[in-house]
Parts: C-alpha cells; structure tokens; sequence
C-alpha cells in the first residue's frame, strides 16, 4: 500500500510516522511530503530512507491512503486533488470538519459511520477527541444535556514555533513569538483566534464537534487555555445528565472502555497528568466525583496526549478501520 504522510517534517507529521511504525501498518512505500523547501530532505522509516516530494510528485505516484497534517489551507487546496485519484484522505486540519458532506470520525465512537463514499474524512481537534472519548460512554448509558469544559493545552498544540518560544523564554534568549505574550510562567485564556462571539475558535471547535460526532442535542460551554506545558492536554470537565448515575458504575464503565484509562484513587494520589501520558495512546480520565452544587452532574479530569490520540493516532486508526471495514482493498497488501 501507498502511504502519503503530508507534512512529513513537522510535529504532527513525524509523530504519524512513528505511530505507522509502532501499529504495524502495511506499508509498500512511503510517501512523505512536506512544503517545497523541504522537498529532497531525506527521513529513515522502517530501516529505509524516503526522500521527501511535493504535492504533484505525490499524486503522480497514484498513493492509495493520504494521512494529512499541514494546515487548512493546504487540505482544502490539495484533498480533493488527492481524493479525484481515488486515494482515501484523513486530514487532520479543521477544513472539513463541519461540512455536512464529510464525516468526522472518533473511530472508537463513531467509526461505523465510515462507508466506501468517503474519500475526504476529517480527524477531529485534539481537545474534541479526549473529550469525547471520555464522555462517550456515560453520554450512552446516562445521556448528556450539557457540558462545561476548560481546557489546559500544551504549547505542542501550536507547533514547533511555540515551543522554540517557551525554550528561549526559560534560556533567557530572544526569539520569534508564536503568542501575543510570554508562555513560560504563564497561561494565555487564547487559543486560537477569537470569534464575533467572544469564544476563540478552539472553543468553538469543542462546541461544534460534540454536536457533529455524539449528539447535536448536547449544550457545550468551552473555556480553552494555553499553559507551559509542552506536551499533553488538560480538561476539566462538568457534565449534567438526564439521567442520575453510581460512581462506581462510572468509574467500571471507564476502566472497561477501550481506549480508556482509569487513574482515580485520592488515597494514593493518582489521577492523570500530561507528564505521565506523553508517548501514549490512551485517554486518562480520573478526579471523578460528584457536583454537589446540581442534581446528576459529574466532575472528572481527562488527559491525552494532544500529538498522538489527539491527532496522529487518531488518523491511523481511521486508516486501520477502512482497511478493516473493506474500503482500502486488502488485495493492495498482497
């Protein structure tokens, strides 16, 4: 199988190629493909050296799946390209993450929504994932009316120009700024930019997906903030239910999802942390207690690895549940 990784060089991108690697996905040659300046750069994947192209080169070479991970502007410039030779594209921008004509897939969640008409499938935001795989669950068995969500995202979440500038704030070094302000020593209430209605874009974004991915019914209120942190996403997380609920029985459905882990005992202070899920594929969920202020409504603390389920991991799995599901012929691996 012909495997394109657009935006090979950068964060997300390499991350994807380590992912790949890890989950043994059926590769016959790589593709990888980063912005012009890049292009003739050298990257090592599976022992072999891979010389990076441009976009045109790439479709040239008739891929059969396309891991995207450049940026809006580029997605909505070059999927269609792509998808018109009939290669499948995850991107994981927000380009078509709210058109009605393309899915929005969590494949834990929703990925039986996937069928052989779709050829543009977008991976969700980072946030929205964790999120969502979290409340999943408990939205199935207790139903959801609303969640208030506040976010602790890592400068990882901006790219490699955020973390050169938290780096050079903590050296004492001058620098490019990725944020109106310093980083270090710091939490910015701003990612994103913000909208005619006071939410930033990635508040927003929360909103929006829960509504498209789980149920267009659930009211969601999104505080995002930037902390100095440079690998892992925070949230916590007020969920109101229709329904009560047994912590217990919480807690068991959490520890029993795939894709979830359990870290919730105060007695021995465990609860989830970014430090603790970098490199790591599952959602951390913890801090689960009752609010004692409203009837049927749960707190809880969910961490994840914002560069891995939050955007790479995602993506493969996607490309792992088309092949499971038939849509990416299995006669290509032969």
């Amino acid at each position: 199988m012909k495997v394109v990784v657009v935006g090979a060089t950068g964060m997300v991108g390499e991350v994807m190629l380590k992912v790949l690697a890890e989950q043994n996905f059926p590769i016959s040659e790589l593709i990888p493909v980063a912005s012009k300046r890049s292009a003739g750069k050298k990257i090592l994947f599976g022992g072999t050296e891979y010389t990076v192209v441009d976009m045109e080169t790439a479709i040239s070479m008739s891929p059969d799946v396309a891991l995207f991970s450049a940026g809006g502007y580029t997605s909505l410039e070059w999927a269609p390209k792509f998808a018109e030779t009939g290669c499948r594209v995850i991107d994981n921008s927000s380009a078509w993450r709210m058109s009605p004509e393309h899915k929005l897939i969590i494949p834990e969640i929703n990925g039986n929504e996937l069928t052989s008409e779709d050829y543009i499938i977008a991976n969700p935001n980072c946030s929205t994932i964790q999120l969502l795989m979290a409340l999943a669950p408990l939205h199935n068995k207790y139903r959801a009316q609303r969640v208030v969500v506040s976010t602790y995202q890592s400068i990882s979440g901006s790219g490699i120009k955020a973390v050169n500038q938290m780096n050079n704030e903590r050296d004492g070094q001058e620098g490019e700024m990725a944020y109106p302000y310093p980083i270090d020593q710091n939490c910015l209430p701003h990612c994103d930019v913000f909208m005619e209605n006071g939410y930033t874009k990635e508040e927003m974004k929360l909103t929006n997906e829960t509504k498209k991915i789980l149920d267009s019914g659930i009211k969601v209120s999104a505080t995002a903030v930037r902390v100095p942190v440079q690998g892992g996403h925070s949230e916590a997380v007020n969920v109101t239910f229709e329904k009560d609920f047994d912590l217990n029985e919480v807690r068991k459905m959490i520890h029993e999802t795939a894709g979830l882990t359990l870290q919730d005992n105060p007695e021995t202070n465990t609860y989830p942390m970014p430090i603790y899920a970098a490199g790591k594929d599952e959602v951390f969920v913890g801090r689960i207690r009752r609010d004692e202020t409203l009837d049927n409504t749960l707190n809880m603390w969910v961490v994840a690895d914002n560069l891995r389920k939050g955007a790479a991991t995602n993506a493969v799995q996607i490309a792992k549940l088309l092949v499971e599901k038939g849509i990416l012929n299995v006669q290509q691996f032969n």
